[in-house]
């Protein structure tokens, strides 16, 4: 009797399954914690802007007639749009980083 040639895409392996494929997710840990650094960033760039309003005095009362230059700081004006703007970069590289 001859000996059945084993041919590796022979119709008798039809359907079973040796090699079960691995779904992996896309996102990897390193996608994740980029993710969550930049929506920190986000929020702490919004948490920075915020403060008293440019009506409101060093006591905590509004009074129309003062205006307070603490709404033109370094902080409101470069420091935290910054952070929002690096958040946002950082969104978009952890969501184009390829997970290896």
């Amino acid at each position: 009797m001859a000996k059945k040639a084993n041919n590796k895409f022979s119709a008798d392996q039809f359907g079973k399954a040796n090699e079960v494929e691995q779904k992996s997710f896309y996102f990897g840990n390193k996608n994740f914690k980029l993710m969550l650094i930049g929506l920190g960033m986000i929020l702490l760039g919004f948490v920075l802007m915020l403060g008293a309003d440019a009506n409101t005095t060093p006591d905590g009362k509004f009074d129309p007639n003062y205006w307070n230059e603490g709404i033109f700081s370094f902080r409101r004006i470069r420091l935290a749009p910054l952070l929002v703007i690096g958040g946002f970069v950082l969104q978009v590289v952890s969501i184009l980083k390829r997970n290896k």
